[in-house]
Protein backbone atom coordinates (compact mmCIF):
# COMPACT_ATOMS: atom_id res chain seq x y z
CA UNK A 1 0.00 0.00 0.00
CA UNK A 2 0.90 3.83 -0.26
CA UNK A 3 3.36 5.11 2.30
CA UNK A 4 1.87 6.52 5.45
CA UNK A 5 3.01 10.12 5.69
CA UNK A 6 2.81 12.52 8.56
CA UNK A 7 3.64 16.74 8.35
CA UNK A 8 4.77 18.43 11.45
CA UNK A 9 4.41 22.15 10.51
CA UNK A 10 6.33 24.78 12.93
CA UNK A 11 9.85 24.12 13.60
CA UNK A 12 10.03 25.55 17.38
CA UNK A 13 10.63 22.85 20.29
CA UNK A 14 6.97 21.62 20.27
CA UNK A 15 7.44 20.80 16.59
CA UNK A 16 10.64 19.26 16.62
CA UNK A 17 9.65 16.97 19.70
CA UNK A 18 6.84 15.56 17.80
CA UNK A 19 8.66 14.66 14.59
CA UNK A 20 10.78 12.45 16.35
CA UNK A 21 8.00 10.83 17.99
CA UNK A 22 6.50 10.35 14.70
CA UNK A 23 9.06 8.74 13.79
CA UNK A 24 8.70 4.18 13.28
CA UNK A 25 4.76 5.32 12.85
CA UNK A 26 4.90 6.65 9.43
CA UNK A 27 6.87 5.30 6.48
CA UNK A 28 7.97 9.64 6.05
CA UNK A 29 7.85 12.34 8.79
CA UNK A 30 8.56 16.20 7.14
CA UNK A 31 8.36 19.41 9.14
CA UNK A 32 7.99 22.61 7.96
CA UNK A 33 8.95 25.63 9.08
CA UNK A 34 8.79 29.10 7.64
CA UNK A 35 11.93 30.84 9.42
CA UNK A 36 14.69 30.16 7.72
CA UNK A 37 16.33 28.35 11.58
CA UNK A 38 14.29 25.87 13.67
CA UNK A 39 14.08 26.76 17.40
CA UNK A 40 11.50 28.72 17.30
CA UNK A 41 12.05 30.57 20.48
CA UNK A 42 14.69 28.90 21.89
CA UNK A 43 17.95 30.94 20.46
CA UNK A 44 21.63 31.14 21.50
CA UNK A 45 24.74 32.93 19.60
CA UNK A 46 27.94 34.42 20.94
CA UNK A 47 28.16 37.43 23.22
CA UNK A 48 31.03 39.23 25.13
CA UNK A 49 33.26 36.18 24.54
CA UNK A 50 30.95 33.08 25.77
CA UNK A 51 29.75 31.17 23.07
CA UNK A 52 26.25 30.53 23.73
CA UNK A 53 24.07 32.91 25.17
CA UNK A 54 20.31 32.90 25.01
CA UNK A 55 18.20 35.34 23.34
CA UNK A 56 15.01 33.71 25.10
CA UNK A 57 14.91 31.17 27.80
CA UNK A 58 17.40 30.24 29.87
CA UNK A 59 16.48 27.47 31.90
CA UNK A 60 13.62 24.51 32.40
CA UNK A 61 12.21 23.32 35.33
CA UNK A 62 13.94 19.70 36.18
CA UNK A 63 11.47 18.51 38.43
CA UNK A 64 9.03 18.31 35.69
CA UNK A 65 11.02 15.74 33.91
CA UNK A 66 9.79 15.77 30.22
CA UNK A 67 12.67 18.38 28.84
CA UNK A 68 15.29 16.76 30.71
CA UNK A 69 13.92 13.41 29.29
CA UNK A 70 13.73 15.36 25.95
CA UNK A 71 17.81 16.06 26.25
CA UNK A 72 18.96 13.12 27.36
CA UNK A 73 17.18 11.17 24.30
CA UNK A 74 18.87 13.84 21.76
CA UNK A 75 22.27 13.20 23.45
CA UNK A 76 22.92 15.82 25.73
CA UNK A 77 24.71 15.26 28.87
CA UNK A 78 25.95 18.44 30.33
CA UNK A 79 23.46 20.10 32.07
CA UNK A 80 24.06 22.77 34.32
CA UNK A 81 21.94 24.76 36.76
CA UNK A 82 22.08 28.25 38.43
CA UNK A 83 24.29 29.11 41.33
CA UNK A 84 22.91 29.39 44.73
CA UNK A 85 22.64 33.76 44.00
CA UNK A 86 19.43 34.96 45.22
CA UNK A 87 16.16 36.95 43.20
CA UNK A 88 15.19 40.37 44.68
CA UNK A 89 12.41 42.20 43.68
CA UNK A 90 12.44 46.27 43.30
CA UNK A 91 10.20 48.65 44.59
CA UNK A 92 12.43 51.78 45.53
CA UNK A 93 15.58 49.83 45.99
CA UNK A 94 16.17 45.97 45.89
CA UNK A 95 14.43 43.43 48.25
CA UNK A 96 15.07 39.88 48.93
CA UNK A 97 11.97 37.97 48.00
CA UNK A 98 10.49 36.42 51.48
CA UNK A 99 10.84 32.44 51.83
CA UNK A 100 7.59 30.27 52.28
CA UNK A 101 5.93 31.87 48.78
CA UNK A 102 4.34 29.43 46.78
CA UNK A 103 4.67 31.39 43.36
CA UNK A 104 4.59 34.85 45.67
CA UNK A 105 0.98 33.52 47.42
CA UNK A 106 2.65 33.50 51.26
CA UNK A 107 2.35 30.06 52.95
CA UNK A 108 4.22 31.03 56.31
CA UNK A 109 4.01 34.13 58.71
CA UNK A 110 7.47 34.80 59.80
CA UNK A 111 9.15 35.63 56.17
CA UNK A 112 6.38 37.67 55.05
CA UNK A 113 5.86 39.81 58.08
CA UNK A 114 9.69 40.94 57.95
CA UNK A 115 10.00 41.25 54.76
CA UNK A 116 11.51 44.74 53.92
CA UNK A 117 9.24 44.61 50.71
CA UNK A 118 5.40 45.12 52.33
CA UNK A 119 4.52 47.90 54.27
CA UNK A 120 2.80 47.95 57.11
CA UNK A 121 -0.59 48.40 56.31
CA UNK A 122 0.27 45.61 53.76
CA UNK A 123 1.05 43.47 55.80
CA UNK A 124 -1.43 44.39 57.99
CA UNK A 125 -4.38 43.84 55.11
CA UNK A 126 -3.15 40.42 54.40
CA UNK A 127 -2.89 38.83 57.56
CA UNK A 128 -6.49 38.75 57.67
CA UNK A 129 -7.12 36.75 54.42
CA UNK A 130 -7.54 33.29 57.13
CA UNK A 131 -10.75 35.61 58.27
CA UNK A 132 -12.29 36.62 55.07
CA UNK A 133 -15.15 34.15 53.60
CA UNK A 134 -14.90 32.27 50.22
CA UNK A 135 -15.65 34.17 46.85
CA UNK A 136 -16.15 33.16 43.32
CA UNK A 137 -13.91 34.60 41.17
CA UNK A 138 -14.09 33.01 38.07
CA UNK A 139 -11.14 31.69 37.10
CA UNK A 140 -9.16 35.00 37.47
CA UNK A 141 -5.56 35.15 39.35
CA UNK A 142 -5.52 38.75 40.09
CA UNK A 143 -8.81 38.99 41.25
CA UNK A 144 -8.53 36.08 43.89
CA UNK A 145 -5.05 37.35 45.37
CA UNK A 146 -6.48 41.09 45.97
CA UNK A 147 -9.40 39.84 46.92
CA UNK A 148 -7.25 37.39 50.10
CA UNK A 149 -4.42 39.32 50.47
CA UNK A 150 -4.69 43.05 49.18
CA UNK A 151 -3.15 45.20 46.66
CA UNK A 152 0.44 44.62 47.59
CA UNK A 153 0.64 40.99 47.83
CA UNK A 154 -0.55 41.11 44.58
CA UNK A 155 1.31 43.84 42.85
CA UNK A 156 4.67 43.08 44.89
CA UNK A 157 4.82 39.12 44.50
CA UNK A 158 2.54 37.54 42.62
CA UNK A 159 2.34 39.32 39.95
CA UNK A 160 5.78 39.96 39.96
CA UNK A 161 7.05 36.81 40.28
CA UNK A 162 3.84 35.24 38.03
CA UNK A 163 3.84 38.22 35.62
CA UNK A 164 7.65 37.86 34.80
CA UNK A 165 7.28 33.98 34.09
CA UNK A 166 4.61 34.34 31.94
CA UNK A 167 5.26 38.34 30.53
CA UNK A 168 1.37 38.45 31.81
CA UNK A 169 -0.47 40.67 33.85
CA UNK A 170 -1.86 38.95 35.91
CA UNK A 171 -5.19 40.68 36.72
CA UNK A 172 -6.26 38.80 33.44
CA UNK A 173 -4.76 35.80 33.36
CA UNK A 174 -6.63 32.06 34.21
CA UNK A 175 -5.52 31.04 37.65
CA UNK A 176 -6.58 27.35 36.12
CA UNK A 177 -3.30 27.85 34.12
CA UNK A 178 -1.78 28.41 37.23
CA UNK A 179 -1.60 24.52 38.80
CA UNK A 180 0.29 25.24 42.23
CA UNK A 181 -2.14 28.37 43.49
CA UNK A 182 -5.37 26.94 41.91
CA UNK A 183 -4.62 23.70 43.77
CA UNK A 184 -4.48 25.85 46.98
CA UNK A 185 -7.63 28.25 46.35
CA UNK A 186 -9.45 24.33 45.86
CA UNK A 187 -8.08 22.49 48.77
CA UNK A 188 -9.08 25.74 51.35
CA UNK A 189 -11.18 28.37 51.76
CA UNK A 190 -7.69 30.19 53.03
CA UNK A 191 -4.56 30.55 50.33
CA UNK A 192 -2.66 30.95 53.76
CA UNK A 193 -4.03 27.71 55.29
CA UNK A 194 -3.72 26.48 52.49
CA UNK A 195 -0.04 26.60 51.91
CA UNK A 196 0.91 25.81 55.27
CA UNK A 197 -1.04 22.29 55.20
CA UNK A 198 1.21 21.49 51.86
CA UNK A 199 3.44 19.06 52.49
CA UNK A 200 7.24 19.80 52.87
CA UNK A 201 9.46 19.42 49.60
CA UNK A 202 11.93 17.00 50.07
CA UNK A 203 14.96 18.45 51.56
CA UNK A 204 18.03 17.00 49.39
CA UNK A 205 15.19 18.21 45.77
CA UNK A 206 18.64 19.19 44.34
CA UNK A 207 18.57 21.96 41.66
CA UNK A 208 14.90 23.48 40.24
CA UNK A 209 16.25 24.56 36.82
CA UNK A 210 18.20 23.43 34.33
CA UNK A 211 19.83 23.77 30.59
CA UNK A 212 22.45 22.40 28.21
CA UNK A 213 25.84 23.90 28.84
CA UNK A 214 25.33 25.19 25.33
CA UNK A 215 21.94 26.77 26.17
CA UNK A 216 18.34 26.55 25.37
CA UNK A 217 19.35 27.18 21.70
CA UNK A 218 21.60 23.60 22.17
CA UNK A 219 18.78 21.40 23.10
CA UNK A 220 16.72 22.93 19.59
CA UNK A 221 19.96 22.34 17.87
CA UNK A 222 20.61 18.96 19.39
CA UNK A 223 16.44 17.43 18.55
CA UNK A 224 16.49 19.03 14.87
CA UNK A 225 20.09 16.82 14.10
CA UNK A 226 18.35 14.06 16.25
CA UNK A 227 14.89 13.83 14.01
CA UNK A 228 17.09 14.41 10.92
CA UNK A 229 19.79 11.17 11.62
CA UNK A 230 16.19 9.20 12.19
CA UNK A 231 15.27 10.46 8.62
CA UNK A 232 13.08 13.43 9.27
CA UNK A 233 12.69 15.80 6.35
CA UNK A 234 13.20 19.25 8.06
CA UNK A 235 12.37 21.96 5.18
CA UNK A 236 12.66 25.87 6.67
CA UNK A 237 12.02 28.88 4.71
CA UNK A 238 8.56 26.68 4.12
CA UNK A 239 5.58 28.21 4.70
CA UNK A 240 2.28 26.62 4.95
CA UNK A 241 -0.71 28.81 3.72
CA UNK A 242 -3.94 25.98 3.56
CA UNK A 243 -4.74 22.41 5.32
CA UNK A 244 -7.54 20.93 3.73
CA UNK A 245 -9.27 17.47 3.74
CA UNK A 246 -8.48 15.00 0.55
CA UNK A 247 -9.94 11.91 0.76
CA UNK A 248 -9.59 10.73 4.36
CA UNK A 249 -6.35 12.16 4.38
CA UNK A 250 -4.83 15.92 4.48
CA UNK A 251 -3.65 18.08 1.56
CA UNK A 252 -1.23 20.51 2.22
CA UNK A 253 -0.15 23.25 -0.08
CA UNK A 254 -0.30 20.45 -3.01
CA UNK A 255 1.16 17.50 -0.88
CA UNK A 256 -0.70 14.67 0.66
CA UNK A 257 -0.38 13.76 4.37
CA UNK A 258 -1.92 11.13 6.21
CA UNK A 259 -1.19 13.16 9.12
CA UNK A 260 -1.03 16.72 10.32
CA UNK A 261 0.31 18.23 13.45
CA UNK A 262 -0.06 22.32 13.60
CA UNK A 263 3.12 23.20 16.22
CA UNK A 264 2.63 26.77 15.43
CA UNK A 265 1.37 29.68 17.67
CA UNK A 266 -2.61 30.07 18.24
CA UNK A 267 -3.16 32.54 15.16
CA UNK A 268 -0.78 30.86 12.78
CA UNK A 269 -3.42 27.58 13.06
CA UNK A 270 -6.48 29.74 12.97
CA UNK A 271 -4.95 30.79 9.75
CA UNK A 272 -3.95 27.74 8.19
CA UNK A 273 -7.82 25.90 9.60
CA UNK A 274 -9.74 28.47 8.13
CA UNK A 275 -10.97 25.50 5.57
CA UNK A 276 -10.48 22.66 7.04
CA UNK A 277 -11.82 23.13 10.96
CA UNK A 278 -13.72 26.75 10.87
CA UNK A 279 -15.18 26.46 14.61
CA UNK A 280 -11.79 25.60 16.03
CA UNK A 281 -9.90 28.42 13.64
CA UNK A 282 -12.42 30.83 15.41
CA UNK A 283 -11.77 29.69 18.78
CA UNK A 284 -7.54 29.67 18.14
CA UNK A 285 -8.04 33.16 16.68
CA UNK A 286 -9.35 34.48 19.86
CA UNK A 287 -6.29 33.59 21.98
CA UNK A 288 -4.00 36.77 22.22
CA UNK A 289 -0.28 37.22 22.51
CA UNK A 290 2.47 39.44 24.12
CA UNK A 291 5.62 40.87 22.79
CA UNK A 292 8.83 40.98 24.82
CA UNK A 293 12.30 42.31 23.98
CA UNK A 294 15.61 40.66 25.28
CA UNK A 295 18.42 43.09 26.08
CA UNK A 296 22.28 41.30 26.68
CA UNK A 297 24.67 43.82 27.63
CA UNK A 298 28.11 43.98 29.61
CA UNK A 299 28.78 46.02 32.30
CA UNK A 300 32.04 46.98 33.67
CA UNK A 301 33.26 48.19 36.88
CA UNK A 302 30.24 45.58 38.80
CA UNK A 303 29.77 47.26 42.30
CA UNK A 304 30.59 44.15 45.17
CA UNK A 305 27.10 45.59 46.60
CA UNK A 306 25.36 43.48 44.52
CA UNK A 307 27.01 40.56 44.79
CA UNK A 308 25.32 37.12 45.71
CA UNK A 309 22.31 38.50 43.36
CA UNK A 310 20.86 36.73 40.52
CA UNK A 311 18.53 39.30 39.14
CA UNK A 312 15.44 41.29 40.15
CA UNK A 313 11.94 41.65 38.84
CA UNK A 314 9.95 44.95 38.84
CA UNK A 315 6.07 45.17 40.42
CA UNK A 316 3.81 46.26 37.28
CA UNK A 317 2.94 49.57 39.23
CA UNK A 318 6.52 50.73 39.34
CA UNK A 319 7.24 49.48 35.75
CA UNK A 320 8.35 51.63 32.59
CA UNK A 321 9.64 49.76 29.87
CA UNK A 322 11.60 47.18 32.37
CA UNK A 323 9.88 44.25 33.58
CA UNK A 324 12.86 42.24 35.18
CA UNK A 325 16.85 42.02 35.15
CA UNK A 326 19.11 38.79 35.24
CA UNK A 327 22.78 39.64 36.38
CA UNK A 328 23.74 36.56 34.16
CA UNK A 329 27.49 35.84 35.16
CA UNK A 330 26.70 35.67 38.53
CA UNK A 331 23.03 33.29 37.88
CA UNK A 332 25.02 31.00 35.21
CA UNK A 333 28.68 30.13 36.90
CA UNK A 334 30.06 28.79 33.06
CA UNK A 335 28.20 32.73 31.93
CA UNK A 336 31.51 34.73 32.56
CA UNK A 337 32.97 37.52 29.46
CA UNK A 338 36.53 37.18 28.58
CA UNK A 339 37.19 40.68 29.45
CA UNK A 340 35.61 40.70 33.49
CA UNK A 341 32.32 42.47 32.67
CA UNK A 342 28.92 41.60 34.30
CA UNK A 343 26.83 39.72 31.52
CA UNK A 344 23.11 41.47 32.54
CA UNK A 345 19.96 40.20 30.50
CA UNK A 346 16.79 42.59 30.58
CA UNK A 347 13.48 41.84 29.74
CA UNK A 348 11.36 44.56 28.33
CA UNK A 349 7.51 44.72 27.49
CA UNK A 350 4.50 41.88 28.55
CA UNK A 351 0.88 41.97 27.95
CA UNK A 352 -0.33 45.60 28.22
CA UNK A 353 3.20 47.08 27.94
CA UNK A 354 3.63 47.15 24.46
CA UNK A 355 7.74 47.66 23.61
CA UNK A 356 8.04 46.60 19.72
CA UNK A 357 7.54 50.22 18.14
CA UNK A 358 10.70 51.32 20.03
CA UNK A 359 13.72 51.87 17.83
CA UNK A 360 16.89 49.95 18.98
CA UNK A 361 18.25 53.72 20.08
CA UNK A 362 15.08 53.77 22.42
CA UNK A 363 15.38 50.51 23.71
CA UNK A 364 19.27 50.76 24.08
CA UNK A 365 18.52 54.82 26.26
CA UNK A 366 15.10 52.96 27.73
CA UNK A 367 17.47 49.93 29.23
CA UNK A 368 20.67 52.06 30.36
CA UNK A 369 18.43 54.60 31.82
CA UNK A 370 16.07 52.18 33.53
CA UNK A 371 18.29 50.01 35.07
CA UNK A 372 21.08 52.30 35.94
CA UNK A 373 18.36 53.92 37.75
CA UNK A 374 17.49 50.70 39.57
CA UNK A 375 20.47 49.53 40.55
CA UNK A 376 22.33 53.58 41.20
CA UNK A 377 25.04 52.81 38.43
CA UNK A 378 26.02 55.03 35.88
CA UNK A 379 25.73 52.40 33.06
CA UNK A 380 27.94 52.55 30.25
CA UNK A 381 27.71 49.02 27.92
CA UNK A 382 30.63 47.81 26.55
CA UNK A 383 28.88 45.76 24.26
CA UNK A 384 24.66 45.71 23.75
CA UNK A 385 22.32 43.03 21.90
CA UNK A 386 18.95 43.68 20.84
CA UNK A 387 16.24 40.86 20.36
CA UNK A 388 12.71 41.31 19.61
CA UNK A 389 9.99 38.88 20.01
CA UNK A 390 6.97 39.40 18.42
CA UNK A 391 3.99 37.44 19.98
CA UNK A 392 6.44 35.54 22.21
CA UNK A 393 4.01 34.85 25.14
CA UNK A 394 0.12 33.31 24.78
CA UNK A 395 -1.65 34.69 27.19
CA UNK A 396 -4.11 32.80 28.90
CA UNK A 397 -7.27 34.48 29.42
CA UNK A 398 -9.96 33.39 32.34
CA UNK A 399 -11.37 30.78 30.97
CA UNK A 400 -8.22 29.93 28.40
CA UNK A 401 -8.60 26.46 29.07
CA UNK A 402 -12.44 26.11 27.78
CA UNK A 403 -11.54 28.44 24.73
CA UNK A 404 -8.69 25.31 24.19
CA UNK A 405 -11.14 22.79 24.74
CA UNK A 406 -13.59 24.07 22.55
CA UNK A 407 -10.99 24.31 19.13
CA UNK A 408 -10.00 20.66 20.57
CA UNK A 409 -13.65 19.49 19.86
CA UNK A 410 -14.01 20.65 16.43
CA UNK A 411 -10.41 19.18 15.08
CA UNK A 412 -11.21 16.48 12.60
CA UNK A 413 -9.57 13.33 12.88
CA UNK A 414 -5.73 13.24 11.78
CA UNK A 415 -5.14 16.83 13.01
CA UNK A 416 -3.95 17.91 15.77
CA UNK A 417 -2.82 21.13 17.21
CA UNK A 418 0.30 21.52 19.80
CA UNK A 419 2.36 24.29 21.46
CA UNK A 420 2.53 26.82 24.16
CA UNK A 421 -0.62 28.55 23.29
CA UNK A 422 -2.61 25.63 24.69
CA UNK A 423 -1.90 23.96 27.65
CA UNK A 424 1.09 25.32 29.50
CA UNK A 425 4.33 27.74 28.80
CA UNK A 426 7.85 26.37 28.78
CA UNK A 427 9.98 23.97 27.07
CA UNK A 428 8.29 20.85 29.61
CA UNK A 429 4.79 21.87 29.06
CA UNK A 430 5.78 21.98 25.37
CA UNK A 431 7.19 18.70 25.20
CA UNK A 432 4.09 16.91 26.49
CA UNK A 433 1.95 18.87 24.28
CA UNK A 434 3.79 17.45 21.19
CA UNK A 435 3.12 13.88 22.77
CA UNK A 436 -0.11 13.96 23.07
CA UNK A 437 -0.91 15.76 19.58
CA UNK A 438 1.48 13.21 18.24
CA UNK A 439 -0.42 10.76 20.30
CA UNK A 440 -3.91 11.62 18.87
CA UNK A 441 -3.11 11.83 15.44
CA UNK A 442 -1.62 8.15 15.79
CA UNK A 443 -4.89 6.82 17.42
CA UNK A 444 -6.73 8.34 14.89
CA UNK A 445 -4.89 6.77 11.89
CA UNK A 446 -4.48 3.08 13.25
CA UNK A 447 -0.76 3.78 13.97
CA UNK A 448 -0.94 4.24 17.43
CA UNK A 449 1.31 0.72 17.81
CA UNK A 450 3.91 2.05 16.36
CA UNK A 451 3.57 -0.55 13.34
CA UNK A 452 3.47 0.52 9.64
CA UNK A 453 0.03 -1.02 7.89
Amino acid sequence: MADRRALVVGGGITGLTAALDLVGSFDHVELRESDDRTGGKLRTSAFGGVDDVDEGADAYLLRAPHASELATRVGLTDIVSPTGATASVWHDGLHDIPGGLVLGVPSKIRPFATSSLLSWRGKARAAIEPLLPARDHGDALGALVRYRFGDEVQDRLVDALVGSIYAADTDRWSLASVPQLAALAESHRSLLMAGRRRPAPPTAGGPIFGAPSTGMGGLARATAAAAVQLGVEIRTATSVADVVPDAGGWRVDGDRFDAVVLATPAAATAAMLHRAAPDAATALARIETADVIMVRMLVPDWPERLGGRSGYLVPKPDQRFVTAASFASQKWAHWQPTNGDQLLRVSLGRDGLPVLHLTDDEVTDTVTAEVGRHLDLDLQPTELSITRWAGAFPQYRPRHHDLVATAERALPSGLAIAGASYHGIGVPACVVSARTAVATVKQSTGTADGSLT
